[in-house]
């Protein structure tokens, strides 16, 4: 005689759990390394990281407050990085990069004389976001005052350009869904613009000919009848 279980539907439930279970991990896992990189690019690609974030909040994909302290606590952390860099290791920065050491001895006396400013404009100083941290490191600037002060300028910046994003959501939405109908023009004018680039840097910086060595410095080989 062929006994039949009682009911089914648990067995049938245990076996469609698992996927739903498997693919609500892999969704967490993808938001969680998505606020991840969100903080790690923010100290690279600047305003662009808490834009997208806010971007992505706005359409429900990501949390705004998490956005907010992604980005915010990513590019805090890259500050107190190059405060220790220029504490610790100043000499060998200036030695190592000579146009990174002129800027930070030219910032040592505005760090010095403005301590809590210099750690606030650490986030709003727009080119000099690598060398004032820096510079704040060479002049000893005290570290409860910068990890305060760096501190509440990243979450204010964080907050502000996230909020940006969220408010411009839909025009963002419209701007990507027109760049979209011009993808491949737009893709062609940025590999023509890296090339003009290239090419300009590389006639800048490529050595003088021989002739103008020979002339300027008097020196080169000997002519000999």
């Amino acid at each position: 005689m062929l006994l039949l279980p009682a009911s089914p539907f648990p067995v049938s439930r245990a076996i469609d759990s698992s996927p739903m279970e498997s693919h609500t991990l892999l969704s967490h896992l993808a938001e969680a390394w998505a606020y991840v990189t969100l903080g790690a690019s923010g100290i690279i690609t600047e305003e662009a990281a808490p834009l997208v974030g806010g971007f992505a909040a706005h359409e429900h994909h990501l949390g705004f407050v998490r956005v907010v302290l992604a980005c915010g606590i990513g590019v805090w952390a890259a500050g107190v990085g190059l405060y220790a860099l220029g504490r610790w290791r100043s000499k060998w920065v200036r030695r190592r990069f000579r146009r990174v050491g002129r800027y930070v001895t030219r910032l040592l006396v505005f760090v010095r004389r403005h301590p809590w400013r210099s750690a606030f404009a650490v986030r709003f100083a727009f080119g000099a976001r690598i060398v004032l941290p820096i510079a704040c490191g060479a002049a000893r600037l005290r570290i409860p005052i910068f990890l305060i002060g760096s501190a509440i300028a990243s979450l204010v910046w964080s907050l502000l350009f996230a909020t940006l994003g969220w408010l411009f959501g839909e025009t963002a939405l419209l701007v990507i869904g027109h760049i979209r109908r011009y993808e491949d023009e737009f893709a062609g004018f940025l590999v023509a613009a890296v090339v003009v680039v290239a090419v300009i840097l590389y006639q800048r910086h490529r050595p003088p000919p021989l002739i103008e060595q020979t002339e300027t410095t008097g020196s080169g080989p000997a002519i000999t009848d």
